[in-house]
């Protein structure tokens, strides 16, 4: 590489995770997946690349897994089956304090499988409804909805996108990785049901009971049936030890096969634009790796630190802060595996990756989605009033969860 390709490609590497970061470029129509395709664009160019080795880079596995999960999602969706369990959710509580235990442990369960992203978009909208009607203050349950979400998703490798990069690049088993790291996200979940009943003392102070409420949610029994029998498949084949993509793969390619549901409704609803995002985020990292952080690590741990550990966790946090987390994991997956590709390291990139996302409303897209989905339904979710909660609710699930490694 020449200087000035050298020069070019750094700033051009700059730019795109600068964009990544904010979500947008001011004065242009771009979200994330179209400021990583272009950067990865040009990062060819520049380096005078084919598309054959620009598309080396880009890890397969990790697409056809975050592919699949869309396809499982999205058919469990249209059978009913999350209208159901928020249903019973809902049927249960008795009091405002049972209800926001329900809606963490339910929605940190969910996401654990079904991505936190699908459980928050389709629980937010109902959720509101339920609340308002209950004259109760809708804030501390997004809240908790949306952080939930994100520390119960920690505990899979399906959880959630970054999980997925970690999974396929340490070729941790789901039962190992699970394992470790459910009891972080148990501990999570009780912190996060503490934070909020403390900060917001006057919803859950008085002792009130709810007139629960019956709601009819519309079922495909067929539908419902056979994803029900396709998920149960590929969670034994997940902790049988079977490739994680390629089961995943399988569960997809078995629910494509239907009389039913055209195909054309399953493609419509999937994330076109998440996968492109990956594409071209694999392409720029893997640059960023070539260009800085290969030549200038060269597996000596002191360059991070004496205790890499723990300050792999804490750069992970602010580095996922910065430029969110997928980036984050992509940028420090090399450091890993020039440390040794040991297990630790990966379980805590996942933990502090993931717990990042809820310091603050831009920190995950899952709290971007409730915040949205209730601004349309007439409920201001304001990053000031998150922060409330954001804040204790990362520092202690993150320092939990780095206690868990280090000692456990």
């Amino acid at each position: 590489m020449n200087e000035t390709a050298y020069y070019l490609s750094i700033l051009t590497i700059v730019l795109t995770l600068k964009g990544i970061a904010i979500g947008s470029y001011p004065g242009f129509r771009m979200n994330r997946a179209t400021i990583a395709l272009v950067g990865a664009t040009a990062l060819v160019i520049i380096n005078n690349l084919s598309l054959e080795d620009a598309a080396r880079f880009v890890d397969i596995n990790t697409i056809m897994l975050l592919f699949a999960m869309m396809v499982l999602n999205i058919n469990l969706r249209l059978s009913g089956f999350f209208n159901i369990i928020a249903n019973r959710i809902i049927r249960i509580a008795k009091t405002p304090q049972q209800l926001l235990a329900l809606i963490i442990f339910s929605s940190g369960f969910l996401s654990s499988l079904f991505l936190n992203d699908t459980i928050v978009l389709m629980f937010t909208p109902l959720l509101i409804e339920v609340v308002l009607k209950l004259k109760r203050n809708p804030l501390p349950y997004l809240i908790a909805l949306a952080t939930s979400a994100n520390v119960g998703s920690v505990a899979t490798i399906v959880g959630n996108p970054q999980n997925m990069i970690i999974g396929i690049f340490s070729g941790l088993s789901f039962v190992k990785f699970a394992l470790q790291l459910i009891p972080i996200a148990l501990f999570g979940m009780i912190i996060i049901w503490a934070i909020i009943v403390l900060i917001y003392k006057e919803e859950f102070r008085v002792k009130v009971y709810l007139e629960s409420e019956e709601f009819h949610p519309k079922i495909f029994k067929p539908l419902l049936i056979k994803s029900s029998i396709v998920l149960f498949i590929m969670l034994v084949a997940f902790i049988s030890g079977l490739p994680i993509a390629l089961s995943a793969l399988g569960a997809s390619a078995l629910l494509l096969i239907t009389r039913r549901i055209k195909p054309e409704r399953v493609f419509l609803e999937l994330d076109w634009s998440l996968l492109v995002f990956f594409s071209g985020l694999f392409i720029v990292t893997e640059f960023l790796n070539q260009i800085l952080i290969a030549p200038n690590f060269n597996g000596n741990v002191e360059v991070i630190t004496n205790n890499p550990l723990v300050d792999l966790s804490i750069i992970s946090l602010f580095l996922s802060n910065l430029i969110s987390n997928v980036p984050a994991v992509l940028v420090l997956s090399p450091i890993i595996k020039q440390l040794g590709n040991t297990d630790i390291y990966w379980l805590a990139l996942a933990m502090s990756s993931t717990f990042a996302g809820n310091l603050t409303l831009l920190g995950s897209v899952a709290n971007l989605i409730v915040a949205e989905s209730a601004r349309r339904h007439g409920v201001n979710l304001t990053f000031s009033e998150y922060l409330k909660s954001g804040i204790p609710i990362t520092i202690l699930t993150f320092l939990v969860g780095l206690f868990w490694l280090v000692f456990f």
